[in-house]
This record gives C-alpha cells, sequence and structure tokens, in this order.
C-alpha cells in the first residue's frame, strides 16, 4: 500500500523513501519530516518578511520587523524596500550601510557584510549553490564576507565562498566568483581586476538612505 510518493507499506512494514528512492531508516526519516516541517514555517515567515519589506515605506519599522527574523543590523545602517532573505538568521551587517532595493541577500550560510558598505539596487548575494557534479545535485554552503567602504554596483551577482577586501568596488552587472583583493576594481563575466581605487585613506560616511523607499 502507497500511503505517499515517500511512504509505503509493504510486508516487511512501513519504508520511507527519499525523493531519490532510496530507502532511510527511521530516525531520519522522522528527522527529514521534522525538517520539512520547520521549512514550512521558514516559507511561511519569509512570506511575512518579503510582505513588510515591499509595502512598508518606513526604513525603521522594515528594520524592526527585520531584526526579529534573525537580521543583525548595525546603527544607521539601512535597508531599501524589496530586499529578499534567504534565512535572515545568517546575515550580518555593521553600522552605515545602505542595501539598496531589490537586493537579495542569503542567509544559509554567514553573510557578513562590513561597515560604510554601499551596495546598490538589485544585487544578488549568494552563499549556497548545488554541485552540479554530485549525482544527487547535492547544496554547497559557503560564508560572503565583504569588507567596509565596499561598493556593489548594480544587478552585480557574488557568489559563495567570496571575499570582497577592503574598500573594493565591484562593477555593475560583474559576476563575482573569486576572492578580491583590497581597494580593487573588478568587471565582466567572471569578474577581473580591470583597475585600483586610489584613493587609500576612506572615511566618508553614508548618511542617511532617501524616505519612502
Amino acid at each position: 500500500m502507497i500511503l505517499s510518493e515517500n511512504i509505503k507499506i509493504t510486508k516487511e512494514g512501513i519504508v520511507f523513501t527519499d525523493k531519490h528512492g532510496r530507502v532511510l531508516p527511521f530516525g531520519i526519516a522522522l528527522r527529514k519530516v521534522s525538517d520539512r516541517i520547520f521549512s514550512w514555517w521558514m516559507d511561511f515567515k519569509l512570506y511575512l518578511i518579503h510582505l513588510v519589506s515591499e509595502t512598508i515605506p518606513s526604513h525603521n519599522f522594515r528594520k524592526f520587523v527585520f531584526r526579529r527574523a534573525g537580521v543583525k543590523i548595525g546603527r544607521k545602517s539601512v535597508i531599501h524596500m524589496g530586499c529578499r532573505f534567504f534565512d535572515p538568521r545568517g546575515v550580518m551587517i555593521g553600522e552605515d550601510t545602505i542595501i539598496g532595493y531589490r537586493a537579495f541577500l542569503d542567509g544559509r550560510a554567514l553573510l557578513r557584510i562590513g561597515s560604510h558598505v554601499d551596495i546598490a539596487s538589485e544585487v544578488l548575494i549568494y552563499n549556497s549553490e548545488h554541485d552540479i557534479n554530485d549525482q544527487y545535485f547535492s547544496a554547497i554552503e559557503e560564508k560572503v564576507e565583504i569588507s567596509d567602504y565596499v561598493f556593489i554596483g548594480p544587478r552585480a551577482i557574488i557568489l559563495p565562498g567570496v571575499k570582497i577586501g577592503y574598500g573594493a568596488v565591484v562593477a555593475a552587472g560583474a559576476v563575482v566568483t573569486r576572492d578580491v583583493p583590497d581597494y580593487a576594481i573588478v568587471a565582466g563575466v567572471p569578474a577581473r581586476v580591470i583597475g585600483e581605487r586610489k584613493n587609500k585613506n576612506l572615511k566618508y560616511i553614508l548618511g542617511r538612505a532617501r524616505l519612502f523607499q
């Protein structure tokens, strides 16, 4: 008898399988059921967070909700409307940092963003990806670190395991697949060093964000 796609009753008893059809011991099956229920709760929680992010034009209220969800946000940092998360608990943001409109911040592994960082609109930062060489297409998680005084241009993509050095600049539309040295300017797909920031004595403050955005 088949109770569901992954639960069957046989002469030997109840058999649990994963999505690949592999038989699972009862303990592992129970843990997977628990994980699935927790995943449903997290999906609903993300829905509520994103609803606030998309519709509430108050920086302070959005930050209150994001902090309650687990995002660590430093003083005077701002997250613009439309920002989306994947597990907010893994996201750490320093002071006086601006996260642009419709950015995506992945918290499945640690995402540490420094202070005085300017992240433009629609930047995507991932710290989890599938292993294309694994027969089960398993996920690989690696932390991402963005140092102080970094600027990331619109629609850039930062991939897992990357560290962006102090004062570095990532050009618009770049896809960053490897570490970026301090003060380097990178561009392209994949991103490569095309120059260096001339001023090494960075002291600027980004200041307040525009209202109702």
